[in-house]
């Protein structure tokens, strides 16, 4: 699968609610369904001005008021058709005359909203089609309703997913599972690399096509409390988690006093490792090198011990804040804006150092549905490229004896093993194992690294690796 449809000059201006400039007046537009027209709208956003579906969704929700059963509709037709694009694309390239890119990307955003409820949710024709056509008539005009009603009709003749995958029949392997689970293909290359088991590879890519869990980190209050308060379960792996079934967590009293916050159970561990990592020497200073939004910091202040001082860094001013915000009540942490790359303090400076670099993101794709048609191949080199300036800059801050956590949300080979060895290479260091850190964590091991995934442990798929100066 080659992705979705590329779209040339599809940047416009958007109204701040919607995302759009209607056609009608306000006065004679039809009544529309409101679950599908805030699914579009969010389509609209991240195509059109680059949005993150994770961040403008529960904004338009909380707007627009849906009932609960009209807000989890649009979460699932939104989240959905965003994963389900390149699929989708394939299967419309089929019945449209032209290229997909020459369309109209309002059009584009309305037929694949309507395909993904014909082919993956099976919802009756006469609803998905209607409504889609009733919503493309207020937002694009009269003219192109009579497409997206022809087009949508040949969707639903062709039947659900599995007999469009039939019909779209990948000749090779890969193309098969990219078309099947919904990936590029360059990303279904990349589980394999990383994957030592080719079966697991099918799994992987479906976990990132499940509906995640929220999870919850406890900070300054008990994990039992915070379960009992949130009707959560205490999380299988880290000690301070709970996973919560459902749910606002941001109404949560402990959430919002900061006792508590929300924190994928996997970052969770990343921080850890930088905790239990043995270490040869005092242990006074800790750094926190590419710190925002400050999740991580937040974790690192409140489990350190005592006398520990904690100084959090990020080269953006406006991402320093929200860790300044994290780290509200923290005694003992000092704030920087400052570039990992070319370190603002005196060399050896830390005991323990966190590098959490700037990634790919891939692996969390159950969390950005769209992160997976919005990244290509041709990013990985560049970031690669900072990560291992980044770590070189942590190594540096690091004293002898001193150790680095490196950690990514991405488990391709070049943002991960690739990175460490360069940097084993460079400098002198020891890689330190990190699954026995971790013994109740099952599968964690790849080499002397770690690494998690969502098929495995209900995580992001989280690398994280240790490098201990030599005195």
């Amino acid at each position: 699968m080659t992705g979705p449809a590329r779209r040339a000059g599809s940047k416009r201006r958007n109204d701040p609610g919607t995302g759009n400039q209607r056609p009608q007046s306000r006065r004679h537009r039809p009544v529309l369904d409101g679950a599908r027209l805030t699914a579009y709208d969010v389509l609209d956003g991240v195509s059109s001005r680059d949005a993150y579906a994770n961040l403008l969704l529960p904004q338009l929700l909380r707007e627009r008021q849906l009932e609960p059963r009209d807000a989890a509709f649009a979460t699932q037709l939104a989240y959905g058709t965003l994963r389900a694009t390149g699929t989708l694309d394939a299967v419309l390239a089929t019945l449209v005359s032209r290229p997909l890119a020459e369309l109209d990307p309002k059009v584009l955003d309305l037929l694949r909203l309507g395909a993904y409820q014909l082919i993956d949710l099976r919802v009756p024709a006469h609803a998905a089609v209607d409504t889609t056509v009733a919503l493309t008539r207020a937002i694009v005009g009269t003219g192109a309703s009579g497409l997206v009603n022809a087009v949508l009709r040949k969707v639903a003749a062709g039947g659900d997913r599995a007999a469009w995958l039939d019909r779209l029949a990948p000749a090779d392997e890969v193309a098969r599972l990219s078309l099947h689970t919904d990936h590029p293909r360059w990303i279904v290359e990349a589980w394999r690399d990383a994957l030592d088991d080719p079966a697991e590879v099918e799994a992987a890519l479906l976990a990132d096509d499940a509906a995640p869990e929220v999870h919850l980190v406890a900070r300054h209050i008990d994990r039992g409390e915070l379960a009992e308060q949130s009707g959560g379960e205490p999380g299988p792996w880290s000690p301070y988690a709970v996973r919560l079934p459902g749910g606002d967590p941001g109404k949560l009293a402990a959430v919002r006093s900061g006792a508590a916050a929300v924190q994928d159970e996997g970052s969770q561990l990343a921080a850890l490792a930088l905790v239990r990592a043995p270490l040869e020497g005092p242990d006074a200073a800790w750094l926190d090198m590419c710190a925002g939004p400050g999740g991580k910091a937040g974790l690192l202040a409140a489990v350190r011990p005592a006398g520990v001082r904690l100084t959090a860094a990020d080269r953006s001013e406006r991402r320093a804040e929200l860790v300044r915000g994290s780290l509200t009540g923290e005694d003992d942490v000092e704030v920087l804006v400052a570039d990992g790359t070319e370190p603002g303090w005196p060399a050896g400076s830390f005991d323990r150092v966190l590098l959490d670099a700037p990634c790919t993101g891939l692996g969390a794709l159950r969390r950005r549905p769209e992160v997976r048609w919005r990244r290509t191949a041709d990013d990985v080199a560049p970031l690669a490229d900072l990560q291992r300036r980044l770590l070189d800059g942590a190594l540096a801050s690091v004293r002898p004896g001193g150790v680095v956590a490196y950690v990514t949300c991405s488990p391709h080979d070049a943002e991960t093993v690739d990175v460490v060895a360069a940097a084993a290479a460079r400098h002198d260091v020891e890689v330190l194992p990190v699954a026995p850190l971790f013994p109740e964590v099952p599968g964690l091991a790849r080499g002397d690294s770690a690494q998690l995934w969502p098929h495995r442990h209900g995580t992001d798929a989280m690398f994280m690796a240790l490098l201990r100066r030599r005195a």
